[in-house]
């Protein structure tokens, strides 16, 4: 069985708020800054990286095996590829939007001035009373647009708002957290598994516990487009476990009530050992871990491996419905996903 308990009202809190905190691929200080804040009130030890990623530190009863966990902050997002003649604006995603998803969605364009404006992405001639295609047309990158909720007709009065080419744009959030124990918003790729290392983390040290290894964590800042999970870390890292949600879907085994384990994705198979390792302890602990394979997938594990790093990598991470898009999980995937992460890093 497990040999402490994880807050269930500390994980939810911290990641409703770290949810509502900005941080699309490119532009993650806010997500970036508040995880720092809360490590700082947890006396944990960290520093930024050069691309603006967050490295904290665990210190542990040895160093002869050293590990490191990783969570990536970025969400997807937009940019703001052009201004059209209409005043709206035409978008740039940031990676593996799903754009179908997004009509209709608030949206919040950051200007280089400093300045908040929102919007909604909507079709481009969408009346239904007006364009009897509305309904059938496709939606995609050249048929959705952001009406701005200013006064604005014309390219020269969008530009006069402050905003410009290369803006970016965030999609709203729209967390909910039902009596049922679901919690559906966007972005909990990642931040699910940020909240639930935060969470880990924060129960060892109620409990008095320390890491039995030296351990460094990441949290990435460039996941989304592929280029997050090698950022400084250290070299002589023996075990790194990759913190992802879990996908869900036809042909898959996971659900969004457990933790699951990712056996290969398009990059090919994760390491044995540690992945051996990690289903032993989740057995002995009493937590269900689905074992899984998702075809169209990778992690700053592969991004890690990749880019030279030589130690053992797994995967884990709760799953997660309907990803890239209005996304679903449960607390209790949640809580054995942080309960895990504390297991793995007390055990020898």
């Amino acid at each position: 069985m497990a040999r402490f308990e994880v807050s269930n009202d500390y994980l939810q809190r911290f990641l409703v708020d770290l949810l509502n905190t900005q941080s699309p691929t490119g532009d993650t200080e806010y997500g970036i800054g508040f995880i720092e804040s809360e490590l700082m009130g947890l006396g944990v030890t960290t520093e930024r990286t050069k691309k603006g990623a967050l490295i904290a530190h665990l210190e542990g009863l040895r160093s002869t095996a050293p590990r490191a966990l990783t969570a990536h902050v970025d969400t997807l997002g937009f940019m703001v590829k052009e201004i059209k003649p209409n005043g709206r604006l035409k978008l740039k995603a940031l990676n593996g939007i799903n754009w179908p998803t997004t009509e209709s969605e608030g949206v919040t364009i950051s200007t280089a001035g400093g300045r908040q404006i929102r919007g909604s992405i909507v079709l481009e001639n969408g009346a239904a009373h007006v364009n009897k295609e509305a309904g059938t047309k496709p939606r995609n990158a050249d048929t959705l647009e952001v009406r701005l909720d200013e006064r604005t007709t014309k390219a020269e009065e969008t530009r006069f708002l402050g905003i410009s080419v290369g803006d970016f744009v965030n999609l709203d959030p729209r967390t909910e957290i039902s009596e049922s124990g679901f919690i559906r918003s966007r972005f909990l790729d990642d931040k699910a598994c940020v909240a639930c290392l935060l969470a880990a983390i924060e129960g060892i040290q109620k409990s008095g516990l320390t890491p039995v290894q030296k351990t460094t964590i990441l949290f990435s800042n460039f996941e989304e487009v592929g280029h997050g999970g090698m950022d400084s870390l250290p070299s002589d890292l023996a075990e790194m476990v990759v913190l992802d949600m879990a996908c869900i879907g036809e042909g898959q085994s996971g659900t969004e009530y457990n933790c699951s384990i990712c056996l290969a994705d398009s990059s090919g198979p994760y390491s044995k050992n540690l992945s051996d390792k990690l289903r032993g302890l989740a057995f002995h602990r009493g937590i269900e871990l689905i074992p899984d394979i998702y075809p169209y997938y990778g992690s700053d594990g592969s991004a890690y491996w990749r880019s030279g790093g030589g130690a053992e990598v797994a995967l884990i991470g709760p799953g997660v419905d309907t990803s890239h898009g209005y996304e679903r999980t449960h607390i209790e995937a949640l809580r054995d996903t942080a309960q895990l992460i504390a297991e793995y890093l007390i055990e020898e």
